[in-house]
């Protein structure tokens, strides 16, 4: 894609680059999927007359939609057979993300999980109505159904997911004020210190993805999450060390056992308490933590 900066079609296609990445990301909820997605997508709009088109945009995030509704179908299945709980592929994201409430809000673990709850195609007209604020002419042709259809899909997305959505999360300046005391709590593995910070109905989920050690099933409740972190930190053969980071427009910590990367654990704050753990553990989702992915809603 980068070797001939100069062609209409490349100059129109690395425009829209981060756009059309988090469209897919938010359909799919890996970036290693989503980075596929793209790649078929460059080949097809690559076929492409751009001087034809009179919308790029527009017709790039459709041919985006196309390729990550069919890869979100074959994933499904995948995910059906995944050890454990399954979370999202976290991101290194810029700390401007996380200003941007509209936008950490869409990425943000808690939300991602739930939109795993809906259908395929739910997924897809709740990510490009919602998020992306697509009309529902451009959703029917993204998606192949009907304008009517689509309004019928995205208000039984829009239902099913605030049912289910979360509550606002805390500011960025709030979260990463509790996440600061989760983190010297967990350092000195201090049980008394856990339970002040972390609400009672906290829950954590873990990812192995059987190749790490993970719990197989979310863990609720304030004093079980805390003996589970202040005694999986005492039978630790090595030293962990925690960095803070903005992942997925959240706070959340880097996690190293002796220098080297053991996880991800993003965290969501409500009333100036952890009401949610997310930790990702499964080194095949650890690939995009090592630099910043730049995310759009525009």
């Amino acid at each position: 894609m980068s070797d001939d900066a100069a062609d209409p079609a490349t100059e129109a296609f690395l425009a829209h680059r981060a756009l059309l990445f988090t469209v897919a990301y938010e359909m799919l909820g890996s970036a290693a999927d989503a980075e596929d997605v793209l790649q078929e997508s460059w080949l097809r709009w690559a076929a492409v007359d751009p001087g034809q088109v009179r919308d790029q945009r527009a017709y790039l995030v459709r041919i985006t939609t196309r390729q990550a509704l069919n890869r979100l179908r074959a994933v499904k299945r995948r995910r059906e057979a995944y050890v454990g709980s399954w979370l999202p592929e976290p991101l290194l994201t810029v700390p401007d993300v996380a200003e941007d409430a509209e936008l950490a809000e869409s990425v943000s673990m808690a939300l991602m999980l739930v939109l795993e709850t809906l259908s395929p195609a739910e997924r897809a007209v709740f990510v490009l109505r919602e998020v992306f604020d697509v009309g529902y002419g451009e959703i029917a042709a993204a998606v192949g159904k009907s304008p009517a259809a689509v309004r019928q899909i995205a208000h039984r997305a829009r239902r099913h997911v605030d049912a289910r959505r979360p509550s606002r999360p805390a500011s960025s300046k709030e979260g990463r004020a509790v996440l600061e005391s989760f983190r010297r709590a967990v350092e000195t593995g201090d049980p008394q210190a856990l339970l002040e910070v972390l609400a009672p109905d906290v829950v954590l989920m873990s990812d192995g993805g059987g190749v790490r050690h993970a719990a197989l099933r979310p863990v609720t409740g304030a004093e079980r999450v805390a003996r589970m972190f202040a005694g999986g930190i005492g039978r630790l053969e090595g030293t962990l060390t925690t960095e803070p980071a903005v992942v997925n427009g959240g706070a959340a910590l880097l996690v190293r056992l002796d220098g080297e990367i053991d996880g991800v654990l993003a965290v969501r704050v409500e009333d100036a308490r952890i009401t949610g753990l997310y930790y990702v553990r499964n080194p095949q989702k650890l690939s995009h933590i090592a630099s910043e992915t730049p995310l759009t809603l525009r």
